[in-house]
C-alpha cells in the first residue's frame, strides 16, 4: 500500500435496498489532505427474489438467523460481481483496495426505543455481505464493518461520511450543507473556514423510504419507486396525514441522531394506513404527502443547525444534493420552495456539478473511508455521531489472494 496513487473501489447498497453502487477512483495523500477523482462507476441492481429477501428479514427484527446466514454470502458475491464488472469495465489491471460498507439490515444505536421497553438494551449494528468473499474475487484487502467502531466508543455509528464530506466540499469562503437523500436523509453542515471538528450531521428522517413504501403499497409492487417525482406532482398533500407524519418523536431529538428502517420502513407506513383509513386518499395524495414531508424533515434539519450554531436562518450559502432522491424533481422542487421561502436565496446544487455523480457519491466515501483506515486516520466525528474519542473506522479483511 505504499504506493503514491491508489485505485479504490467503494462498494455501497443503501437503506432502499435496490442494488449495489460500485465506484472506482483515483486516490492521493492521505488523512484530511486526501484528493480521491471518480474513474467509473455503476449500479447492478439486486435481483427481485434477493431483495423481497433482504426485505423480509429487515425491521422489525427477525430470528431467522440461517436465513440472514446465508443473505450475508450472497449478498457478498453480489458487491463482488458489481465490483468485477466495473473493474472488467475499467480494463484496470490491479486494484489496491476496497471499501465495502455491506447492506445494513438492522441498526440499533444509543436512544434507540426511547420510551419503550426496548431502551437501554444492548446498542448494535449489522451490514451484511460477506467480505471474504469479495476479498477472494477481487485478489485484494477489503475495508468493512465502518460503523462498529464507532458505536464501540459510544457513537451512533452514523453518519459516517461527514469526514468525507469535509475533505470533498469544505470550502473557505461558502458554508455548504451537503444534503443526502437516499433512503434515509442525512445532512452535513460545512462552515465555512471551518475545522474538521466544527462539522455537524445527522439523519434529518426519511428521503426516499416512506416514498417508495408507499408505491409499492399502491401498486401492488409492479413500481419501486416514485421515478422524477411524477406521482408525487400530480397528487395533493394531505394536512391530516401530514400532521400525524409530523408528530413522529424523532424529529423532536436533538443530535447526534441516527434512524433507519425500524422508524420509517414500511412497517410505519402500514400503521399509518390502518390510522388513516386507506381508502380516504387517492393513491398518489399518500405519494405527494409522504415526499412533503421528507422535504419538511430536511428542512427542520437546517433549521436545527441555525438553533445550534445561532447563525441565523438559512446558516448555509448553498446546499449540495446526493444520492436517488436529488432525481426526484417534486422532492427537490418542494425542498427549494422550503428553503428559498424567505429574502435569502440559497444556491441549491448537486454533486454532480463537481464532477461526482449523485450515486457515485456514496460509493466515493467508503473508498475514501477504506483509505483512512490503512492509514490509520480516525474518520469519525464525535461531535456528530456523538462517540467519546475520534476511531479508526473499519476492519481490513484479506484473504491473501493477489489479483
Amino acid at each position: 500500500m505504499a504506493r503514491k496513487v491508489r485505485i479504490i473501489l467503494g462498494l455501497n447498497s443503501g437503506t432502499s435496498a435496490d442494488g449495489v453502487d460500485a465506484v472506482a477512483c483515483e486516490v492521493k495523500g492521505r488523512g484530511v489532505r486526501l484528493r480521491a477523482s471518480v474513474l467509473d462507476h455503476l449500479h447492478r441492481a439486486y435481483s427481485p427474489q434477493l431483495r423481497d429477501r433482504l426485505l423480509a428479514v429487515m425491521a422489525p427484527a427477525t430470528t431467522r438467523t440461517e436465513e440472514i446466514c446465508r443473505l450475508d454470502v450472497e449478498v457478498g458475491r453480489a458487491f463482488a460481481r458489481a465490483a468485477s464488472d466495473l473493474v472488467r469495465r475499467l480494463g484496470l489491471r490491479r486494484v489496491d483496495l476496497i471499501g465495502s460498507h455491506g447492506q445494513t439490515i438492522c441498526h440499533l444505536p444509543p436512544g434507540h426505543g426511547a420510551g419503550t421497553k426496548s431502551a437501554g438494551t444492548v446498542h448494535g449494528t449489522l451490514q451484511i455481505g460477506d467480505a471474504t468473499v469479495i476479498s477472494e474475487s477481487l485478489g485484494c484487502p477489503v475495508v468493512h464493518r465502518f460503523r462498529q467502531a464507532d458505536m464501540a466508543v459510544g457513537g451512533q455509528g452514523a453518519p459516517l461520511v461527514p469526514w468525507t464530506d469535509y475533505v470533498l466540499f469544505g470550502d473557505a469562503k461558502r458554508s455548504r450543507i451537503v444534503q443526502n437523500i437516499g433512503g434515509i436523509a442525512n445532512l452535513t453542515w460545512l462552515p465555512a473556514r471551518g475545522r474538521v471538528e466544527d462539522v455537524m450531521a445527522f439523519d434529518t428522517g426519511p428521503g426516499n423510504m416512506m416514498i417508495d413504501a408507499v408505491v409499492r403499497r399502491i401498486t401492488k409492487g409492479r413500481e419501486l419507486l416514485d421515478r422524477g417525482g411524477r406521482r408525487a406532482a400530480r397528487g395533493r398533500i394531505s394536512l391530516t396525514l401530514l400532521k400525524m407524519l409530523l408528530a413522529h418523536p424523532y424529529l423532536a431529538v436533538p443530535p447526534p441522531k441516527s434512524c433507519g428502517r425500524e422508524q420509517f420502513g414500511e412497517v410505519a407506513v402500514e400503521r399509518l394506513i390502518r390510522r388513516l383509513n386507506h381508502g380516504k386518499l387517492r393513491p398518489d395524495d399518500w405519494v405527494a404527502t409522504m415526499t412533503h414531508f421528507s422535504a419538511i424533515c430536511m428542512m427542520l434539519g437546517y433549521a436545527r443547525i441555525s438553533d445550534l450554531t445561532r447563525r441565523g436562518y438559512p446558516p448555509m450559502d448553498e446546499i449540495i444534493l446526493c444520492g436517488g432522491g436529488a432525481k426526484n424533481r417534486t422532492l427537490v422542487r418542494q425542498l427549494t420552495d422550503l428553503v428559498n421561502g424567505g429574502r435569502r436565496r440559497v444556491t441549491i446544487t448537486t454533486t454532480e456539478d463537481y464532477g461526482i455523480a449523485a450515486q457515485a457519491k456514496e460509493g466515493l466515501s467508503f473508498a475514501m473511508l477504506a483509505a483512512a483506515c490503512v492509514d490509520r486516520v480516525p474518520a469519525n466525528l464525535p461531535r456528530v455521531t456523538g462517540a467519546r474519542r475520534r476511531a479508526i473506522l473499519g476492519q481490513v479483511c484479506d484473504t491473501g489472494r493477489r489479483s
